[in-house]
């Protein structure tokens, strides 16, 4: 049997969000490979190995799932929410182009339900005409990058989701949010939940 990786979301949290195609590549792996919160989110079971990591090792992670999956193995890498939206899809492929020889595996992403879209979904429809979403992280962008994105995405009038708002690292960040929002006049629009 030859391998394959997949990479999933396993939604914002509520185990009834994930989607059935999700649970049946669940279901089949031999392998959950992922940041440990969102492993230990998969029930073991005899013939499954939990493969749990740190935060901030993406790359060496995606590197392992392809190594196993070209041994024959069934991988899945688990993200929350969605694993296109600033999680574990874009490592993968980004790995997978300095690896020409795991370009022949089968590799299949699998969408799950993002926060935004659950948290909006509980509220109502505030991404029912034009938004964007923000990942509030600096890990993999300067921050005056993100206080730009923040500024021009309030002028174009855009709903906004963002994403990682606080860390231990910059705990200043999500005020440091709030301060470009209000100084650009969205201040008695903002909601928070």
């Amino acid at each position: 049997m030859s391998g394959t990786l997949t990479i999933a979301g396993l939604g914002p949290g509520d185990e009834a969000q994930i989607t059935p195609e999700v649970s049946a590549a669940l279901a089949a792996a031999t392998d959950i490979i992922g940041y440990a919160p969102y492993v230990s989110r998969v029930p073991p079971r005899a013939g499954l190995t939990l493969h749990p990591s740190d935060n901030r090792v993406e790359l060496q992670r995606a590197g392992e799932a392809l190594r196993l999956a070209s041994e024959g193995r069934q991988v899945v890498v688990v993200s929350s929410g969605d694993p296109g939206v600033f999680a574990m899809a874009s490592a993968v492929f980004e790995a997978l182009e300095d690896a020409p020889q795991w370009h022949d595996l089968p590799i299949r992403v699998l969408p799950g339900v993002t926060a935004m879209l659950a948290a909006a979904a509980r509220v109502g429809a505030p991404l029912g005409h034009d938004f964007c979403a923000i990942n509030l992280s600096d890990n993999l962008k300067p921050w005056s990058l993100i206080e730009k994105r923040l500024r021009l995405a309030a002028e174009a009038d855009f709903a906004i989701a963002m994403y990682n708002p606080r860390s231990a690292s910059r705990p200043e960040g999500f005020a440091r949010t709030l301060e470009i929002l209000n100084d650009a006049g969205c201040g008695e629009r903002i909601v928070i939940f």
